[in-house]
């Protein structure tokens, strides 16, 4: 029987990544929830918020990993508009204009204001000076600083997931993040059963060792989220076999162990699970690094400002070589 869990876990829903300059096909928009008070957004592998912590923990060392998630009503569409027709590029702009559906227009709309939100709070630019390139892959990220950046350091990488109603940013100094989100009532028996088709034969195993129904959906999302949010992270999406790396879960205690694919074994891995609101499903993927201050920092919906966040320590490294200064 599934243990239930605080705040970890992703759902059936194919997330979007905000690479694809493709039209969407029209899903259905989840009914927006409020968050869950406390325990909410707490990774399964950590015991609880940090005592004393805010926005501006970390100071001295590099910035805390900063997540937000924000659901499609966390901005009004005549605001969001707004905004994108005054943040957006070009780029962005004609991919917002070919949207069949309002719908989904709308929640490119928002996702996309969300990054250059959050993206000028961390930067201390405004959100129509950051400049946003592609990878030959298509993965967007921040066009690197000439010099240091007005609130420090040269270069920031991101990761936008959207699904079931929800967009979900990560934010991270130094090194890259993956991240991605699901709702576990979007996908049905035969998604779900292509989805763990694509696994290695011990997640397999894991996840038929459920029962059929909810228990079995969530242990497949779980590892479905995990291995997008690592491959988004290297920067390769799907074109690293899925089968190719293997995490080890517990039901209570979030990733157990990694077994990294052959071309990433010298460098261990942070992943954390989050289930900030019922039944949707959250994973981040950072390469560990001793320099790394061990915290993550949660918000939820639109960032006006840099104060609306909860603080969770990060889970211990896996995977790679034992690293003895990685806390």
């Amino acid at each position: 029987m599934t243990a239930p869990l605080t705040s970890p876990l992703p759902p059936p829903a194919r997330s979007l990544s905000a690479a694809a300059p493709a039209v969407v096909p029209e899903t259905p928009t989840a009914q927006a929830q409020d968050p869950v008070p406390v325990p909410a957004g707490v990774p399964v592998s950590v015991p609880g918020p940090v005592a004393g912590a805010d926005a501006g923990a970390g100071a001295g060392r590099d910035e805390p990993v900063k997540l937000w998630l924000c659901p499609n009503d966390g901005l009004p569409p005549a605001v969001a508009g707004l905004l994108a027709a005054h943040w957006l590029d070009a780029q962005e702009q004609r991919t917002a204009s070919r949207f069949l559906f309002e719908r989904d227009r709308r929640q490119y709309l928002l996702a996309h204001t969300l990054v250059r939100r959050a993206l000028a709070l961390e930067a201390g630019l405004a959100e129509a000076e950051l400049v946003i390139w592609r990878s030959a892959r298509g993965r967007p990220f921040l066009r690197p600083a000439a010099g240091e950046l007005p609130r420090g350091g040269a270069q920031l990488d991101f990761n936008l997931s959207h699904a079931g109603g929800y967009s979900l940013l990560g934010i991270v100094r130094r090194h890259r993040i993956g991240v991605d989100v699901e709702r576990l009532e979007d996908r049905d028996e035969r998604a779900i059963t292509t989805i763990v088709r694509t696994f290695a034969a011990p997640e397999r195993e894991w996840v038929e060792r459920a029962a059929p129904g909810p228990d079995r959906d969530r242990r497949a999302l779980r590892v479905w989220t995990l291995k997008e949010a690592y491959s988004k992270a290297r920067g390769i999406g799907l074109g690293l076999p899925f089968d190719a790396f293997v995490f080890t879960l517990d039901d209570e205690r979030g990733v157990r162990a990694f077994t990294p694919p052959a071309d990433d074994t010298a460098r261990p891995w942070r992943f954390v699970e989050l289930e900030p609101v019922p039944g949707v499903l959250a994973a981040v993927a950072v390469p560990a690094d001793a320099a790394q201050d061990p915290v993550l920092h949660l918000g939820y919906g639109f960032p006006w400002s840099r104060s609306e966040l909860r603080s969770f320590p990060l889970p211990r490294p896996v995977g790679g070589r034992p690293a003895a200064a990685l806390v």
